[in-house]
């Protein structure tokens, strides 16, 4: 084989990172799909470490500023695209994107997105990509924030306007710096595991490795770093001295404070990063079981026990229903990490913008009360249960403990601690944390 057949031959086994971002997209948007479904396994067509990242980068991109990108397609697509051309609909606003919001070279983002239309079988769309892409490199504005100042906030703001009007209602002195932090690219927090090895002792380390920490949280321990990174490139992460965790996430067993002598239930747990801070807080811990509904969000929680050397009882069933799992032997504490919007996550999962609707919320509110209804049951009088959600929503958090707490005699509302005397809702960007909510119930002896 010759050398330029072989290179013809090594480009055939390579996909289009571009038209893989295209078809993840169409899955999403319009077919309802989970980016965190779609997203890895396209991942795996590629074998470049780069190329991985920026398809990444390309897709969640994309998802952030969908309105906008939408808003400036529309200028130079005369009919929308739809049936077998709708992958193209996104091959264009991968286009866009990169030309508007990214570094990459002009040149390289036109005809890398033009070569796409090949690796999606359809050639007749390179020209119309070509000259749609070309269209925005010479008419597009460069002051995006002056192109927009007059659009609709849906599209301004990149939300759907249903959640910013719930934005608004709830924070309305706040609503713009949530929307602003939803923008943003989220930072890595650590969580050290103690039974291994100390907070500052693992600072040495990743010291030493030249990995810098940007902050440290006071009552949590978890480390922020200046920069996210590949997990192998942690000291000691394959031999469990260290997990990826959020810093607000961080706050759920510090606030359960199990001890040794406990029988704790962590519900909804997949994918087990709170069952395993528990584990790593309270060695010999009596009873630890990590319930969840779905068989391979279980595993997961399976894998990080694993990884970590730690123990727990994992069941796989609704919390809703504990007559198809609970022996009868109630809990001393019980972490319920409740089903929600996710609304506190968005700079994670920025599909979340579009995969949620309106209508989702009442659906989740019902949801989260029957769960914690049924919950209830299993805890000892005298216990303690920790109410969390990655929710901002009034609704799905402290109207609904009001109203559980109204409901039910035997249930009082408990200081969570760390000067914290009633909840705590944090805020997407707030400390650099996710959003997150949290609230203690004692069930009365």
């Amino acid at each position: 084989m010759s050398p330029s057949e072989a290179k013809k031959s090594e480009n055939k086994k390579t996909p289009n990172l571009r038209a893989l971002a295209a078809k993840i997209l169409f899955q999403v948007v319009d077919k309802g799909r989970s980016l965190a479904d779609e997203l890895p396994d396209a991942q795996l067509k590629l074998t470049n470490p780069k190329d991985k990242g920026l398809l990444q980068e390309i897709c969640y991109g994309v998802l952030r500023y969908l309105p906008q990108l939408e808003y400036q397609s529309k200028e130079f697509i005369s009919k929308p695209l739809t049936g077998k051309q709708r992958v193209f609909h996104f091959l264009i606003l991968v286009g866009i994107y990169q030309l508007r919001y990214t570094r990459i070279p002009d040149h390289a983002a036109i005809s890398e997105t033009v070569s796409a239309c090949e690796s999606l079988k359809n050639r007749h769309m390179k020209g119309l990509t070509n000259a749609i892409l070309r269209n925005i490199q010479r008419n597009g504005s460069d002051d995006l924030e002056q192109l927009f100042e007059h659009c609709a906030d849906a599209i301004k703001y990149n939300h759907p306007g249903w959640l910013l009007k719930k934005l608004q209602l709830a924070y309305p002195d706040d609503w713009i710096n949530i929307v602003s932090a939803n923008m943003q690219r989220p930072p890595m927090w650590l969580r050290v595991n103690q039974q291994k090895i100390s907070v500052a002792d693992y600072l040495e380390l990743l010291a030493q490795a030249g990995i810098e920490v940007a902050h440290q949280d006071s009552h949590s321990q978890a480390l922020c770093l200046d920069q996210p990174r590949d997990v192998s490139t942690l000291p000691g992460f394959q031999q469990g001295l260290v997990s990826v965790q959020d810093g607000a996430a961080q706050h759920a067993a510090v606030f359960l404070n199990a001890q040794s002598s406990d029988s704790v239930l962590d519900a909804c747990a997949a994918p087990g990063g709170k069952t395993c801070h528990i584990a790593e807080r309270t060695p010999g811990i009596a009873k630890l079981l990590a319930l969840d509904v779905e068989e391979h969000r279980l595993q997961r929680v399976h894998e990080n026990l694993q990884r970590l050397q730690l123990n727990a009882q994992r069941i796989c069933a609704d919390a809703g229903d504990p007559n198809s799992w609970w022996d009868g032997q109630a809990f001393d504490r019980i972490l319920l990490d409740a089903p929600c919007s996710g609304t506190g996550v968005i700079r994670k999962h920025p599909d979340i913008k579009w995969l949620r609707r309106a209508s989702d919320i009442e659906q989740l509110v019902s949801l989260q009360g029957r769960i914690l209804a049924a919950i209830w049951s299993t805890l000892k009088p005298g216990g303690k249960m920790i109410y969390a959600t990655c929710s901002i929503l009034p609704e799905e958090n402290r109207q609904q403990i009001e109203r559980f707490v109204a409901q039910n005699q035997d249930a009082e509302w408990l200081p969570l601690g760390d000067g914290h005397q009633r909840d705590w809702q944090i805020l997407p960007g707030q400390d650099s944390k996710d959003g997150f909510y949290y609230a203690k119930l004692g069930k009365k002896a």
